[in-house]
């Protein structure tokens, strides 16, 4: 499982940080990205779901492998 941050919507809302803070990281304008290659550990599924269904911009997208 994958992560992926469409930077065109991402609004730099923070709810992915704030939600799952090891799964993102911020610029220094505060817009979102997934941290190193957007992998998924195992154990943080459930951290990366929740991050998708709280961002209002629907930017975030799990990509299943």
């Amino acid at each position: 499982m994958r992560i992926h941050v469409d930077s065109e919507k991402c609004q730099g809302h923070n709810r992915c940080k704030a939600l799952a803070p090891d799964l993102f990281e911020l610029d220094d304008f505060g817009y979102a990205s997934a941290a190193a290659d957007g992998s998924v550990a195992p154990g943080m599924e459930e951290k990366a779901r929740l991050a998708v269904n709280n961002c209002p911009e629907f930017a975030i997208e799990i990509v299943e492998e």
